[in-house]
């Protein structure tokens, strides 16, 4: 990929204490950044955020396009290893945040918000440090599987 134009004031592109807000890091990926989502009503969420600072879909090649679905793909394979959610969710919106992302929310039979959409930042279920390595390390682990 060509070099990335970086906006100073985006979490995705700047990435330590600004992402760490919200989002616990997983790992690098050839088109982007995989994070634990911070809040964790929907054990396992995670997103994935493309390493350059665009907006919109069509702000990408197609190749680049179909390169970072194939990524969401493995990294809800990954989320599915993991998690076994028995529905997962998928949200890209980037509405206050003009950088391309995709929430992986996975959803359980009976569990919270079962049969309709994700609430976006609930802040109910907030986790630790070690709690969010746990995660992080399992899904790492199950990237490679996957």
């Amino acid at each position: 990929m060509e070099d990335m134009v970086k906006d100073p004031n985006c979490a995705y592109c700047m990435q330590g204490e600004l992402v760490a807000k919200f989002g616990y890091p997983v790992c690098e990926m050839k088109t982007g950044f995989l994070y634990v989502f911070k809040e964790q009503s929907k054990k396992g969420r995670v997103v994935l955020a493309h390493r350059k600072h665009v907006s919109e879909l069509i702000d990408l090649t197609d190749e680049e396009r179909n390169d970072f679905f194939a990524e969401v793909a493995q990294v809800a394979r990954a989320v599915h290893k993991v998690f076994q959610p028995d529905k997962v969710n998928y949200g890209a919106y980037g509405d206050t945040g003009h950088h391309l992302h995709f929430h992986i929310v996975p959803k359980y039979e009976g569990g919270e918000e079962w049969g309709g959409t994700f609430e976006m930042n609930s802040g109910r279920t907030m986790l630790t440090d070690a709690e969010y390595e746990k995660m992080a390390e399992d899904l790492r682990q199950a990237l490679k599987e996957v």
